[in-house]
């Protein structure tokens, strides 16, 4: 993927976010935040039993951050918390600069030269890490 198509695929997610609002008492709420800047989200599941029917969140965050979760929701509603635990880890190994499953991460490949960034790695993993614990948690 080209640096332009990158660039406006993250903008597009972080100008209009996808699920971007608070969800209802029924949804499983955990905060992710980066203690180094204004980066803090609130992320809201719905579990079907093993299955994410609905992930939605609102917060202050900067572009990487907001544009991460826009399409980390776009990838993972409908998934099965083992298919999304998949998917986290291998978004995981790409932001460390490791082999990953390029076919499976879709849109989320354009962070994939973010390794090179060491301080924007938290920022497109922030909101990962946020579902990942709402799933070994439930």
């Amino acid at each position: 993927m080209d640096r332009e198509l990158k660039r406006e695929i993250i903008m597009e997610h972080y100008m209009h976010p996808k699920n971007r609002k608070r969800a209802s008492d029924d949804y499983e709420k955990v905060n992710t935040a980066n203690s180094s800047c204004i980066d803090n989200i609130d992320i809201y599941i719905k579990f079907d039993n093993n299955v994410i029917k609905d992930i939605t969140f609102e917060g202050e965050a900067c572009a990487i951050s907001i544009s991460s979760t826009s399409i980390m929701i776009k990838n993972l509603i409908g998934k099965t918390k083992e298919e999304a635990l998949e998917y986290i880890n291998e978004f995981e190994k790409m932001v460390e600069g490791q082999e990953y499953n390029v076919d499976l991460l879709k849109e989320g490949n354009v962070y994939d030269d973010i390794y090179k960034q060491g301080n924007r790695k938290t920022c497109a993993t922030l909101p990962y890490r946020g579902l990942k614990k709402a799933i070994m948690d439930n």
